[in-house]
């Protein structure tokens, strides 16, 4: 069968100079298993066998057919996606069970969240969004094309007919600035996709206008941008809208099977570049640092909530890079890590926290992974021979397009971000000089950024949190005036300087302590400086505000820490006892552990736990070591 070809690439087109491999790092992952698509094999059937465990039976139910949340206690609009990893199930295992839930799923989406102008709604709910029906368009044509040949011909002629006014919505609909990026460039492909299957020229026509017209798109450095509106307005650092995860796991994966479909060269070679770029980003552990993004309020450490995965674009072009081999490689070892019981978790610590898994990350993310187990396989040769950036320790690099350093020092990896675009007030990243990212390669992630206040911003596709003790995850320095809250993490326009030698990396922060409107507090503005100092063998911070003896400023440090880890506590040191390593956090000044509901704070960005440790005053020097 075509999808069990294996391409072997002896060489890379880029030249890449390729490094002795290195097993020295500590991810805490299951590596025994180094092959991609052996792994995707035995994930796909996982979750699939989880969904069709899902599935409402009851004829009498309203919503027979569809795939039930065991979080939202309700079935998601784009529950009908799955019918493509479901047709692959049926056709692979010859179980009937799989291509008689499809034709359900797909009933119930006609029934549930059919338009008559051939759209589908995101969720079934009156004026809900309809971009995403060309992700279902592009669910249904990838079930057709390759395993079309198992439904009976009512079914497939049914499929097609409904796939012809789904690509008519799309064609008549969707341009170059409709919605994010992501949409017109999942257009890109679906649309072409479409032609090609339906025999339909002006879909490949238009579906080629879109791809080339999103090239623009990708900046000089290689970053896509366009995931937030004003798309063609920089911000005053001359940053546009970047979201990591979209990029990722949406955007590029369609512009590489766009041109992968088509051979176009040119949006090919551009995708390369931007696949080096966003690579960067991309932690030891198959983790991507979208810490700072436009849209990280759906940040779940592997990707994106409701977007499908990374392994598309970079698997798929893994013979122009083996890097790109084992970024969809270390990506699936960590979704698998953490499924559990069939579904994958929103994060790291969904388990430990004992919070309830929604079922749309496994309906996503289990597109992407039959997706590439339908393509060509590729095994670069060199793959088991080189190292992502972030495995390397190379100092410091700083990205220009989002205001973004990037250090690799000894054993830690960390970000600091001055990035200053909004996906809106309501969604706002980090900023103001913020450490998003602590990482060491003995323990994996210490310390991250969140949403600075957690909003439901896309309410059908994120988690509410009920927990009244909750906080930012972002290490910060607060000041408090009743219910408002100034704080360095909300402020745009920090002054961000940074230093590099041999011995360590220096990086200096003048921000001020503002709300989410950028204003100071009525009694006068609030500065502070922050200095990060990273060496090899520990990382040091030193806060200090103009008000430091003021009662209302706090300097906030949630350590990330799942529940079970022991912590031990002095006046000025604080010990995490962890599986690989103990972190030890030292201060001049007392360290409170504040107040917890279950003795842990848990953010859904990017779903994990943390010991939330307190300093009184704004002045204060911090240290992180790692025994």
């Amino acid at each position: 069968m075509p999808f069990t070809r294996r391409k072997f690439i002896k060489t890379t087109a880029l030249g890449l100079s390729v490094l002795p491999f290195s097993n020295t790092f500590a991810f805490g992952l299951p590596t025994n298993d180094d092959d991609l698509y052996r792994l995707s094999e035995a994930i796909v059937p996982e979750w699939g066998k989880a969904l069709l465990g899902l599935m409402i039976s009851d004829k009498n139910d309203k919503d027979y057919g569809g795939i039930y949340c065991p979080a939202d206690k309700s079935v998601h609009g784009r529950s009908g996606d799955a019918i493509y990893p479901f047709f692959y199930l049926a056709d692979k295992t010859n179980n009937p069970d799989y291509l008689d839930a499809a034709q359900k799923m797909f009933q119930w989406s006609e029934r549930t969240v059919s338009q008559a102008d051939g759209s589908w709604l995101n969720d079934p709910v009156k004026g809900a969004w309809k971009g995403t029906t060309v992700f279902y368009a592009i669910a249904i044509a990838e079930a057709i094309k390759n395993h079309g040949h198992i439904a009976d011909a009512a079914f497939k002629d049914e499929l097609t007919d409904r796939l012809k006014k789904a690509g008519d919505y799309i064609y008549n609909t969707f341009s170059i600035t409709y919605g994010n990026i992501n949409y017109p460039i999942a257009a890109s492909y679906g649309l072409s996709l479409l032609g090609e299957l339906l025999d339909i020229p002006k879909f490949r026509t238009r579906g080629r206008e879109l791809a080339h017209a999103a090239l623009p798109f990708i900046t000089q450095n290689g970053i896509l941008y366009g995931e937030g509106h004003p798309y063609d307005q920089p911000s005053p650092k001359g940053c546009f809208s970047v979201d990591l995860g979209y990029n990722v796991e949406e955007s590029l994966p369609s512009l590489v099977l766009y041109g992968k479909l088509t051979g176009d060269e040119e949006v090919l070679q551009a995708v390369t570049r931007a696949l080096l770029a966003h690579m960067e980003f991309m932690l030891p552990d198959g983790g991507w640092d979208n810490s700072w993004g436009t849209r990280n309020y759906k940040w779940t450490y592997w990707g994106s909530r409701t977007s499908d995965g990374c392994q598309p674009a970079f698997a798929l072009m893994a013979d122009r890079d083996p890097r790109f081999y084992r970024v969809a490689l270390k990506n699936t070892q960590l979704l698998k890590h953490i499924t559990h019981k069939g579904l994958l978790q929103g994060g790291p610590h969904y388990k430990s926290h004992g919070v309830p898994v929604c079922v749309h990350h496994t309906l996503c993310h289990i597109k992407a992974l039959t997706t590439i187990l339908d393509h060509e396989r590729i095994y670069p040769t060199a793959a088991d021979r080189v190292l992502l950036p972030r495995e390397t320790r190379y100092g410091m690099r700083f990205f220009s397009d989002i205001q973004t350093w990037l250090i690799a020092k000894g054993k830690f990896r960390a970000t600091v971000t001055g990035y200053d675009r909004n996906y809106n007030q309501k969604a706002m990243h980090a900023s103001g000089g913020a450490l998003t990212m602590l990482w060491h390669e003995a323990t994996g992630s210490l310390l991250t950024a969140s949403m600075n206040k957690y909003e439901l911003i896309e309410k059908y596709n994120m988690q509410p949190d009920t927990d009244p003790l909750s906080m930012p995850l972002t290490p910060r320095i607060e000041w408090k005036n009743g219910d408002e809250t100034f704080t360095n993490i909300n402020d745009t326009s920090a002054i961000i300087e940074a230093d590099e030698k041999t011995d360590q990396v220096h990086v200096k922060i003048k921000a001020k302590l503002v709300n989410s409107k950028q204003q100071d507090p009525l009694s006068g503005s609030l500065n502070c400086q922050i200095d990060y100092m990273f060496t090899d063998g520990r990382v040091n911070i030193h806060y200090r505000t103009d008000r430091a003896s003021e009662g209302q400023t706090t300097i906030i440090f949630p350590v990330i820490s799942p529940t079970g880890e022991k912590v031990t506590a002095a006046d000025k040191k604080i010990e995490i006892s962890k599986p690989g390593a103990t972190v030890l956090v030292s201060c001049n000044r007392e360290l409170q552990i504040l107040p917890t509901t279950t003795g842990r704070v848990f953010n859904f960005v990017p779903g994990m736990e943390a010991v939330p440790l307190g300093i009184n005053g704004g002045d204060a020097e911090v240290t992180i070591s790692i025994l």
